[in-house]
């Protein structure tokens, strides 16, 4: 079973209490179901939770905070990013150089997810690939916190006219969730 780190879940927490205050927050959490909820006032940053529990409160999030809009998601990689990359994982950040960042990627995604790996690949000066192959379980939302927080990490390295965009998606029926990045 694929299952997803605790930081990544407490981002998102964290993000509907900084942005939409505790009544939000207490409606998220009022949404899932009992399980869900326990595991997340139980969880640390440091442990793994089932990936279906992510994706449920992805969907409680959406529903309470971004009135159904699944674009949503890419604010939540956006602070995703904020809290991890300047925190736990900053030494990932290479300020001046977005590619050395990007070469970086299957250690990163081995941080926050246990199965399946991504792959960077340069196809031009300020652009190229990230494809996630292998992962067990997948979802379009997930997919989008991926955008966001590449965006924002790239411009925390330097990077600007960031663009990242899913052009295959697992969970939409590809064969791999795939990213085509392209920075000044």
């Amino acid at each position: 079973m694929q299952k997803v780190k605790g930081s990544v879940l407490q981002s998102r927490l964290d993000f509907v209490r900084g942005q939409f205050g505790e009544d939000q927050m207490q409606q998220v959490m009022a949404s899932l179901g009992a399980e869900d909820q326990e595991a997340l006032r139980k969880m640390v940053p440091s442990s793994w939770l089932p990936f279906e529990v992510g994706k449920r409160l992805d969907e409680a999030i959406v529903q309470v905070c971004g009135e159904g809009d699944p674009k949503f998601f890419e604010q939540l990689g956006v602070a995703s990013a904020n809290k991890n990359l300047t925190t736990l994982h900053a030494s990932f950040i290479t300020p001046g150089d977005p590619e050395a960042f990007l070469k970086k990627a299957p250690q990163i995604y081995e941080l926050y997810y246990q199965t399946g790996r991504r792959a960077w690949e340069k196809t031009g000066e300020g652009e190229g690939y990230l494809t996630t192959h292998g992962a067990e379980t997948f979802s379009a939302p997930d997919c989008l916190t991926v955008v966001g927080w590449y965006k924002r990490a790239l411009e925390m390295c330097g990077a600007t006219r960031v663009e990242v965009e899913e052009e295959e998606c697992r969970a939409l029926g590809g064969e791999v969730c795939r990213y085509r990045v392209h920075w000044e």
